[in-house]
C-alpha cells in the first residue's frame, strides 16, 4: 500500500514544480535597490550637505521625504492601477525610480533633490505593493513563503552590506557617483525584468473601495497593526544605533555591530524561508520574542561589548524574516483583496519608518540614548499580544493549504 501511494503521489517522469529563481532574484534586486536608495543618504550626509548648501539635519530629510512618498501614494496608486498588466506596472515603477535617482545624482538644488527623492519613494512604494504578490503568484502554493523570502532578501543585504559599501564608495568617489551607480543598476534591472519575469493580468475594479474591502476581511487589521508597531520599534533603534553605541563607548564599532546584525538577519531569512509554509505564526512570535530579548540587554548591559554583539545578533535573528512573515500573512488574510492589503502594509511600513525617526529623535534629545531599547520593549508587548490573539485570522495556528484568489 505504501508503495502504491508513493507511486501515485510522484508519478514517474513528472517533475516537482520548482521556484523560478531568475525571476525571483530580479524581484530581490528591486527590493535591494529600493531599500538601499532609501537609506543611502544616512551614510553620505556630510558630502550631500556640503554640495546642496544645507545643514546635515536638513539633508537628513531626504530620507524622510522618500518614506513619505511611499506612505502617501502606495495606496491610491495601487488602487488607480489595479487593472494594469502586472509586468507593465512593475517596469513603469522601476523606470520612474531610475529617473528619480538620476535627478538626485545630478541636482545641485536642495528643493529639486527633495522632489526627486519624493518621486523615488513613489516608485518604490508602487513596486513594493506588487513584489510580494508577484513572488506568490510565480510559485507553487507550498513554496510561496520561500518565494517571498527570496524576493525580500534584498532588505537585509541592503542594510548590512549595501549601506556600508555605498558609504565607502561615496567617500572614495563622491556621493553623486553612488547615485549614478544606482541608476546603472536599475537600468540593468529593467532589462532583467523584461527578459525573465512573467506577466499577469490586473484585476477588475469593484464598486466598494478596495482598501475598505480589505480592512473588512478578518485578519488584515491585526497584521497591519503588527506591521506598524513592529517596524516602529525597529526603526527607533536602527535609525539611532550609532548614537546609542556612541553613548556606551562603542562609536568605533558601529560597522561591526551592524555587520553582526546583518549576518544574523540573513540567517533569519534562511530559517523563515525553510519553515514559513507550516510555521508562520510560530516564526512571527519567535521574531518578536528575540527582539524583546535583545532590548533589555541593550538597556541594562550595554557596557559589556560582548553583550552588545549578542543583542545585535538576537535583534537580527528577530528582524530579518519579518518582511517575509508580514507580507505573507497579509497576503494570506487578504485573499482576493491581496493587492489592497499589500498596499496598506507598504504605506504603514513607511509611516512607521518616518515615525520611528521622529520618535527616536525626540527620545534621544529628551531622555538620552538609553531610552531607545526601553521604547522598543514597550512597543513589542502589544505586538506579541496581537499575534497571540490573532490565532484564527491574521496569524492562524494553521495556514490555509491553498491561497485562492491571490493576485499579484
Amino acid at each position: 500500500m505504501q508503495s502504491a501511494k508513493s507511486t501515485a503521489a510522484s508519478p514517474v517522469g513528472v517533475k516537482e514544480p520548482k521556484l523560478p529563481l531568475p525571476a525571483l532574484l530580479a524581484l530581490a534586486t528591486a527590493v535591494f535597490i529600493t531599500s538601499l536608495t532609501e537609506t543611502l543618504p544616512a551614510g553620505l550626509l556630510p558630502a550631500m550637505s556640503a554640495d546642496l548648501h544645507v545643514s546635515e539635519s536638513v539633508t537628513g530629510q531626504t530620507v524622510t521625504v522618500y518614506a513619505l512618498g511611499t506612505a502617501l501614494t502606495a495606496i491610491p496608486l495601487t488602487a488607480a492601477t489595479a487593472g494594469w498588466r502586472r509586468k507593465r506596472l512593475l517596469l513603469t515603477a522601476v523606470a520612474g525610480f531610475t529617473v528619480a535617482n538620476t535627478i538626485t545624482a545630478l541636482s545641485s538644488a536642495y528643493a529639486l533633490t527633495l522632489v526627486a527623492r519624493f518621486a523615488a519613494g513613489v516608485g518604490a512604494g508602487l513596486a513594493w505593493a506588487l513584489l510580494a504578490g508577484y513572488a506568490r503568484r510565480m510559485a507553487p502554493v507550498h513554496l510561496q513563503g520561500k518565494a517571498i523570502a527570496i524576493s525580500m532578501a534584498g532588505i537585509p543585504v541592503a542594510l548590512s552590506l549595501g549601506v556600508p559599501a555605498g558609504t565607502f564608495l561615496g567617500m572614495a568617489f563622491g556621493w553623486r557617483v553612488v547615485f549614478l551607480l544606482m541608476t546603472v543598476l536599475t537600468i540593468a534591472l529593467l532589462a532583467w525584468i523584461t527578459a525573465v519575469v512573467p506577466d499577469y493580468p490586473g484585476h477588475e475594479r469593484t464598486a466598494r473601495p478596495p482598501m475598505l474591502s480589505a480592512l473588512r476581511i478578518p485578519g488584515v487589521a491585526p497584521v497591519l497593526f503588527v506591521t506598524l508597531v513592529f517596524v516602529l520599534a525597529h526603526t527607533i533603534l536602527y535609525a539611532y544605533i550609532a548614537a546609542f553605541l556612541d553613548g556606551v563607548g562603542m562609536s568605533n564599532s558601529t560597522d561591526l555591530v551592524l555587520l553582526a546584525f546583518g549576518a544574523a538577519s540573513l540567517v533569519s531569512i534562511w530559517i523563515v524561508s525553510a519553515h514559513i509554509h507550516r510555521r508562520l505564526r510560530t516564526l512571527t512570535l519567535a521574531s518578536a520574542l528575540l527582539f524583546s530579548m535583545a532590548a533589555p540587554l541593550l538597556a541594562l548591559l550595554a557596557d559589556n561589548t560582548a553583550v552588545v554583539y549578542l543583542a545585535a545578533t538576537l535583534w537580527g535573528l528577530g528582524w530579518g524574516g519579518v518582511p517575509t512573515l508580514l507580507q505573507t500573512a497579509v497576503g494570506d488574510a487578504g485573499g482576493g483583496s491581496a493587492d489592497a492589503a499589500q498596499a496598506m502594509l507598504v504605506a504603514l511600513w513607511n509611516v512607521a519608518m518616518a515615525g520611528g525617526g521622529v520618535v527616536g529623535g525626540i527620545l534621544l534629545g529628551l531622555v538620552g540614548s538609553v531610552s531607545l531599547p526601553w521604547a522598543v520593549l514597550l512597543l513589542l508587548g502589544p505586538v506579541l499580544a496581537v499575534v497571540i490573539g490573532a490565532r484564527t485570522h491574521g496569524f492562524p495556528i494553521r495556514r490555509p493549504s491553498t491561497t485562492p484568489g491571490v493576485r499579484s
